[in-house]
């Protein structure tokens, strides 16, 4: 490999594998899952039905519902041992760790955890669906010195989800806006936390493995936790009045501000209208438009000062607040809904498996030798018995 050869910091530009899961639709600016416009799906289908759709190439029969719904239902139970890694953890350990500490427990309880078969990964899957929220559900719980709240079979996934954090049926705008982000961040193709997961299928590791590397990758502010650092920002700016002030200091300081910006999308993210639309319904339920003075004070400088436009962390951030989650928990949410993509790309990378495996240019030091070099004499040694024994 020459010094000339190009480089692409971030893999930027190169095209890795072929997938059937989603893309991005240049000339619409769509985000597709297996080809239906994802502002389609969040407006008609429940996270469940996109679940199934990632999974399986269409969306479900209303037998293949009721079977999945079933299976799902029947594992959302925390369990003792669960309980009590979250509870042995330090009270500061962050969400993100909790939960992928979570993840291999149930990795290690699940004697076929090396299984590469198709039907065995999506029952794991779903479990792990059923499963992660009452983590998630429990951590804050914990945090806030309040006691566990038992699942209910009767709820959907997120009514069930929303029950078991804040203990109480949410009101139909709240678990629909909930719904919506689920299906909007089930999946965006070879994303960072994706691309890990598939770099770990490739080597034929077990599907638990693969995504608790996932969970790692996610949880980084550069992917994940950017919805995280949006509440942060908010909370740091504080008004609307204070917006253009703000923006002046951190855009003298060279910071980055979270929530702008996307690799892919070059005329803004096509999730953020729907994502948008939910917060909006938000924000009129719990009377705050102060929060929508802020979003939209804030959009507004940054699009004329730099022409960058917001991705969907930027109004997620604030549609979680409003439903009254701690900020920290906004990345574990955004964990529950990745499983399905991450589910996804796993199940095609095994079906046509090849080790994951770049090249890279060396730039070091030129080949060099120990000539002159003083060992350690117990190393002398060592390497004397060898060559002696050797001969």
């Amino acid at each position: 490999m020459s010094d000339t050869t190009e480089i692409r910091k971030g893999l930027v530009g190169v095209v890795a594998d072929r997938t059937a899961v989603s893309k991005v639709n240049v000339e619409t600016n769509s985000l597709l899952y297996r080809g239906y416009p994802v502002q389609e799906l969040a407006a008609m289908c429940s996270f469940e039905d996109v679940v199934h759709l990632l999974w399986n190439g269409d969306l479900p029969t209303p037998e293949q519902r009721e079977r999945a719904l079933a299976l799902e239902r029947s594992h959302r139970e925390l369990g003792d041992r669960l309980m009590g890694v979250i509870e042995r953890l330090p009270d500061e350990t962050h969400p993100m760790d909790v939960v992928r500490t979570a993840v291999s427990v149930m990795g290690g309880e699940d004697p076929t955890a090396w299984s590469t078969d198709p039907d065995e990964i999506r029952e794991k899957a779903l479990i792990l669906i059923a499963k992660v929220p009452a983590v998630v559900a429990y951590i804050q719980r914990h945090r806030r010195g309040l006691p566990l709240v038992p699942p209910r079979e009767d709820l959907g996934y997120a009514a069930n989800f929303l029950w078991m954090t804040f203990g109480e049926e949410p009101d139909e705008t709240v678990r629909k806006a909930f719904d919506v982000s689920m299906t909007l961040y089930a999946e965006h193709s070879f994303n960072a936390s994706t691309f890990t997961a598939r770099v770990v299928t490739s080597t034929l590791s077990d599907y638990y493995s693969a995504v608790v590397a996932a969970i790692g990758a996610l949880k980084g502010p550069l992917h994940g936790g950017a919805n995280e650092a949006v509440m942060r920002t908010f909370d740091e700016i504080g008004s609307a009045d204070r917006v253009g002030p703000w923006l002046d200091d951190a855009l003298a300081a060279k910071r980055k501000v979270m929530g702008f910006g996307h690799r892919v999308y070059k005329r803004g993210d096509s999730r953020v209208p729907t994502m948008k639309a939910s917060l909006d319904t938000l924000v009129a339920h719990y009377d705050r438009p102060d929060i929508a003075e802020l979003y939209d004070t804030l959009e507004t400088e940054f699009v004329s000062r730099k022409g960058i436009y917001p991705n969907l962390d930027y109004p997620s951030g604030p549609a979680y607040h409003l439903m009254g989650f701690d900020t920290e928990l906004f990345t574990p949410i955004f964990v529950m809904a990745r499983i399905a993509g991450w589910t996804a790309h796993i199940q095609e990378q095994l079906a046509d498996n090849a080790l994951i495996r770049p090249l890279s240019v060396y730039d070091g030091v030129p080949e060099r030798h120990l000539d002159g070099y003083v060992a350690d004499a117990a190393h002398v040694a060592a390497a004397t018995r060898q060559e002696e024994m050797a001969g």
